[in-house]
């Protein structure tokens, strides 16, 4: 590898990850149909979320998730008083028995092994990967218990350079979207490939960085860090960021793509963890996809969300989310700068 600059991509490669995610939008529709008669239930009344949660037996995350993109695919919707029902399209086309409905249709993929393994990971509100390491599933977590990939050399490393493919064409439009200046240190937490640092570090030749992940991550981040010419400004800092005790002396903390691995509360205990660690002025960056505050859409994020729900303990948030999160744990949240692939980067200061 040689020494190079990260740039801009000519062509916005966002259409090419809708289409890649576009598999969540059949799971879940049909689940929805065939595994738990969503549109039958609420064909007599509208109800309230947690009633038809608690009817579906689903618990918060999983009917986060499958609600938010029913409801992006505009098949469900809010009425005045905040109850889900059905939409017209829903109505004549998804309740069972309807004179055009066209549910039996859908029961043609009931038994394929996505939509089964969707429903599953519905009704148990686990990861598919929280089990052990095997080809077919790669622990993502980490927990007392688990097998996870990313402590395995050639798994992290795979893993990692794929999450970098994404990275490599981002990075660079979030340091030009939202440029540095001023700032002396950079703490990139579970900052893997370590790629948004870098990128961060050709723009802003003042600059050092410390990518704090788990050892075999840090082994990529190093290496590119090398090739692309800033190892002697970014140190590699290996570490758990919910026990180990935060980096100290950053000016600015940036968590691109990690709190939607993880469920709120350790969302929570993070940013808190964070905000003890700096500073009156300090910034934090939470550069990632965004739910619409009404958790209708965008229908690419809402599919996103069902990725990371299958694959994490995480699905994707709302700024509103974010903003709630932020203010209790010290921050002063701004507004979002859009970056590339529908990510954005949400600025929150430390609290005097």
């Amino acid at each position: 590898m040689t020494n190079r600059e990260l740039v801009r991509p000519r062509t916005d490669p966002t259409p090419i990850f809708e289409l890649f995610r576009g598999n969540f939008a059949t799971e879940l529709l049909t689940a929805a149909v065939s595994h738990f008669n969503v549109f039958g239930r609420l064909a007599d009344a509208p109800q309230t979320e947690p009633a038809l949660r608690a009817d579906l037996h689903l618990q918060e995350r999983p009917a986060t998730v499958l609600f938010t993109a029913l409801r992006a695919m505009g098949l469900l919707s809010r009425n005045d008083q905040g109850f889900l029902e059905l939409t017209e399209l829903s109505r004549e086309h998804l309740v069972p028995g309807a004179r055009f409905d066209v549910g039996c249709y859908l029961t043609l993929a009931a038994q394929s092994p996505g939509v089964i393994e969707m429903a599953e990971r519905l009704r148990s509100n686990h990861p598919a990967t929280s089990g052990p390491v095997t080809e077919e599933g790669v622990a993502f977590v980490y927990r007392d218990g688990i097998d996870s990939a990313m402590e395995r050399e050639t798994t992290a490393r795979s893993l990692t350079l794929s999450l970098a493919g994404r990275a490599r064409n981002v990075a660079p439009v979030l340091a030009e979207a939202f440029p540095l200046s001023g700032c002396r240190t950079l703490l990139d937490v579970g900052g893997g490939s370590g790629l948004y640092s870098i990128a961060y570090l050709q723009r802003h030749p003042e600059l050092t960085a410390i990518v704090w992940d788990r050892p075999e991550v840090l082994k990529v981040a190093h290496e590119l860090a090398e090739a692309h010419g800033v190892a002697d400004r970014l140190e590699c800092r290996s570490g758990d960021m919910f026990t180990d005790p935060v980096p100290h002396g950053a000016d600015t903390v940036l968590l691109s793509n990690i709190l939607h691995d993880w469920d709120i509360p350790e969302c929570k205990t993070l940013l808190s963890r964070l905000s003890e660690a700096l500073s009156a002025g300090r910034k934090l960056l939470i550069h990632d996809v965004f739910l619409n505050d009404d958790m209708d859409g965008p229908l690419p994020v809402a599919l996103y969300s069902a990725s990371l729900f299958s694959l994490t303990e995480g699905r994707a948030y709302s700024a509103a989310e974010y903003r709630e999160w932020l203010t209790e744990a010290g921050f002063d949240p701004g507004p979002i700068v859009p970056t590339l692939v529908h990510c954005g980067v949400l600025p929150a200061s430390r609290s005097s």
